[in-house]
């Protein structure tokens, strides 16, 4: 018999850190930020035994709402063994009681369990404990809500893994062909890859700017950025780590001339006259290259004058917990795309991790439906070509508290926001109709 209770923070921690289930999102790191910047409530509750020993916990965010009513989300949660069923059940019966308690009206979860994955060779494995677990969760209770395609759930159903127990060189040799020629390339003009401080933020910020409002939208301000960053490295568990991609000019200059210098001593070796037709081809392309190099040079030479001698291209914060990274936020210019910085980027942070002793690289969401129409494909085929598994998750899982505002809250409420948003078009467009 055990009972549900508040853990200690530390204690909890120490659970979920070295829990194979564990998550950045079930982290107490994760929890102290959700209260700061999300206005959640976070409850740190574990399963003990007798001893006093945790055998489940949860991080179990609580959504206040109107009327002294409220709702949990438990984000890639719980951490248990989903395939002992009298352990989940148990587990679950309590937290159900917890959430009566504080007026919720629903449990939300999203548990970190994979329903198949694919890996780069289009092979794909299904997870044999899955529908186990699936008919688990919906004995106790628990009611899926889909299997959706897109990013509609709170966290996303699909990502790509990279397992970094394989060698840099394996790691690497599943790249796409065009992932590999652009990272030489990026690494041919003498960029690189530096990780930041805190100060560094902003920067990152800036990029995180010019990367929404190419997809029109903005999500968070720089204030969020940077509790992000130090909340999480304020824990002994967590680390957020900044990896800059940038571009020294004189750098790169100095090496499109080594390369001038190269061609033309090859151009200089080729006989003046009676050239062959090899000849002809090869100095043909010389020159081509010759004339493209004198091109970038001064390419290079005129974006030195106008943004100084260093610049930024790409950022990234990768969130670091167990054995456990992800990729959460990638931020890159507007300009100098050519230079593929933001792959070399990507390279050096995956190398990073394996030298950490990670084991599982996570880019941190992508979508279902890969069909050519989706406008987020791009963001599909970016990903891909970097070699991890695409995985898919088992999505979300709600359990109602209470059925009637459950409705309300799931069903009318949405329907009453998108009448409103309907309404209000309209009357702005026969305001505008009128002044016309």
């Amino acid at each position: 018999m055990y009972k549900l209770q508040k853990i200690d923070k530390e204690k909890f921690d120490n659970f979920v850190k070295n829990h194979k289930k564990s998550h950045f999102l079930q982290s107490l790191s994760w929890g102290e930020f959700a209260k700061t910047k999300k206005n959640l409530t976070p409850h740190f509750l574990g399963l003990v035994d007798k001893d006093d020993n945790i055998v489940a916990a949860t991080l179990l965010l609580q959504k206040h709402l109107p009327l002294n009513l409220c709702y949990f989300y438990a984000p890639r949660g719980f951490i248990i063994d989903f395939k002992d069923y009298e352990l989940l059940k148990e587990f679950t019966d309590k937290i159900v009681q917890y959430a009566k308690k504080n007026k919720s009206i629903f449990i939300k979860i999203d548990p970190d369990i994979i329903k198949e994955s694919t890996n780069y060779l289009g092979e794909t494995t299904k997870n044999e404990d899955y529908d186990t677990i699936f008919n688990n969760l919906k004995s106790c209770g628990f009611k899926h809500q889909g299997y959706t395609k897109n990013f509609e759930t709170s966290q996303p159903r699909y990502s790509f893994r990279i397992d970094l127990n394989q060698s840099i060189e394996d790691i690497e040799n599943h790249f796409s062909k065009t992932t590999k020629q652009r990272i030489a390339k990026s690494i041919k003009l003498d960029t690189e890859v530096v990780i930041g401080t805190k100060k560094d933020v902003h920067e990152f910020y800036h990029l995180m700017t010019l990367t929404e409002s190419r997809k029109d939208f903005i999500s968070y301000n720089e204030d969020y950025y940077q509790t992000l960053y130090e909340i999480f490295n304020g824990n002994k568990n967590s680390k957020a780590t900044l990896f800059l991609g940038k571009i020294n000019f004189n750098k790169t200059i100095k090496s499109l001339e080594k390369n001038l210098k190269n061609i033309n001593n090859q151009i200089s070796i080729l006989p003046i006259d009676n050239l062959s037709k090899s000849a002809k081809a090869k100095l043909n392309e010389l020159t081509k290259q010759k004339e493209n190099t004198l091109n970038e040079i001064e390419k290079y030479k005129d974006y030195k004058k106008e943004h100084g001698n260093e610049i930024t291209l790409s950022a990234h914060m990768i969130i670091e917990y167990s054995d456990k990274a992800w990729v959460l936020y990638a931020g890159n210019h507007n300009i100098l795309s050519e230079t593929y910085v933001n792959y070399n980027t990507y390279f050096e942070h995956i190398k990073y991790c394996k030298t950490k002793g990670i084991k599982i690289y996570d880019q941190f969401g992508t979508i279902g439906d890969i069909s050519k129409n989706n406008p987020l494909i791009g963001l599909h085929e970016f990903k891909k070509k970097f070699g991890g598994d695409y995985v898919e998750f088992t999505g979300e899982w709600d359990f109602i508290t209470n059925r009637i505002m459950y409705f309300t809250f799931t069903k009318l409420v949405p329907l009453y926001r998108k009448m409103i948003k309907i309404i209000s078009k309209k009357k702005l467009k026969n305001e505008l109709n009128n002044t016309k």
